[in-house]
């Protein structure tokens, strides 16, 4: 198990085998998500906005504009009774 001590100003220095695990670089961010009382998980945030491109392309059907998306979002609004 690796152990990590904390400073005196609240600073923790993430060992490397966690931080080669966790593909940690400068920069990166972390997430603490609370597991319960006195148990936390740490969560990498590694990756880049860059790397959803293309995510919710399906071949074959033609992207829509921002004014086709805004029209359809009014649309469904309508059908459900919101303004």
């Amino acid at each position: 198990m690796t152990q990590a001590v904390m400073t005196s100003k609240g600073q923790i220095t993430i060992p490397k085998d966690v931080r080669d695990d966790l593909r940690l670089e400068a920069g990166s961010k972390v997430m603490f998500v609370r597991l319960g009382p006195r148990e936390y998980r740490l969560v990498a945030r590694t990756g880049k906005i860059s790397d959803l491109y293309g995510v919710l392309a399906r071949p074959g059907q033609r992207s829509l504009t921002a004014e086709e998306i805004n029209e359809a979002i009014a649309d469904a609004a309508s059908e459900s009774g919101g303004s």
